[in-house]
């Protein structure tokens, strides 16, 4: 006998809450605070930044302010070797930084929950279409695609959120993929189609508010790959040279050889904030794990 049981009443407000905060985990709490910092800098980046990143600056004694230590003359983290501010070029890197981070994010998540949803709940020939797409992506090896797409593309920083939208969907995709397969045999699934509901209205009404959680939890992944990325494109020099971020900023100390010259200043603060945006993704993604899989920490 068919089990016509609906699904309980307020479902969509259960889903809400499995997107709560994790404040019970303190690695989540350092990441969202970090996240928190940075996007206030990001925000009031205008009046935090003492000078615009791009002006070439010169001391009062009307001398170019290159190559500067921390400090001398007012600036905060020195200046680079065309006199350029450093701080400044940290605070703006920012915005560059969660923009790209954000909308690579957004991409992947919705890219890959379509495909996750359609493949999974169909079944057959488009299952079979979508997954031998997913195959090809998981083949194509991600830092040179995005090199080769700079190369043919203008050089900009939306070549990392076109990269990762082509290609990286195909972990998100999978995932969800496999729960969808387990939740269109639910007994509220069979009641809705007996009832009459289209697929579309399945799918969107009992199905998709139980993977977006899934979605969330490898959006939050994907912002620390897309920044990680943008910096490694930045450094090899296929980055927009017209942005200031901070892939670009260690190209540029690269490029001027500030090691050599013991420019700790100029490298190590862009370094340190790629490595605390990164890792606030993963102390996140840590903490909704154990929120929505508990039965791992056990």
């Amino acid at each position: 006998m068919l089990d016509t049981t609906l699904p309980r009443p307020g479902f969509v407000a259960r889903f809400f809450r499995s997107l709560r905060l994790p404040l019970n985990d303190p690695f989540a709490v350092a990441g969202l605070a970090i996240y928190a910092i940075f996007i206030l800098t990001a925000i009031f980046a205008d009046a935090i930044a003492p000078y615009d990143p791009t002006e070439i600056l010169y001391t009062p004694n009307y001398d170019l302010a290159a190559d500067l230590r921390p400090g001398e003359d007012g600036f905060i983290l020195g200046t680079t070797s065309l006199g350029r501010d450093i701080f400044s070029q940290i605070v703006y890197g920012t915005r560059s930084a969660l923009l790209i981070g954000l909308t690579a994010a957004f991409m992947v998540a919705l890219i890959g929950s379509i495909v996750g949803l359609v493949s999974g709940y169909f079944g057959g020939w488009v299952d079979a279409l979508l997954m031998r797409l997913a195959d090809v992506a998981f083949g194509i090896p991600f830092l040179p695609f995005v090199i080769v797409l700079a190369a043919f593309l203008e050089p900009s920083i939306w070549n990392v959120v076109i990269a990762m939208a082509l290609v990286l969907w195909r972990d998100t995709g999978r995932v969800i993929r496999s729960q969808v397969l387990t939740l269109r045999s639910r007994s509220y699934v069979d009641a809705a189609r007996v009832s009459g509901s289209s697929d579309f209205k399945i799918i969107l009404r009992h199905i998709a508010p139980n993977i977006l959680p899934l979605s969330f939890l490898y959006g939050s992944i994907a912002i620390g790959w897309a920044i990680l990325t943008e910096a490694s494109i930045s450094f090899l020099g296929f980055g927009d040279p017209q942005s200031i971020s901070w892939g670009y900023m260690l190209q540029d100390a690269f490029a001027s050889q500030a090691l050599a010259k013991q420019a700790y200043y100029w490298f190590v603060p862009p370094g340190v904030c790629i490595i605390l945006v990164v890792s606030a993704g993963f102390f996140i993604t840590r903490g909704y794990e154990n929120l929505l899989f508990p039965k791992l920490g056990r």
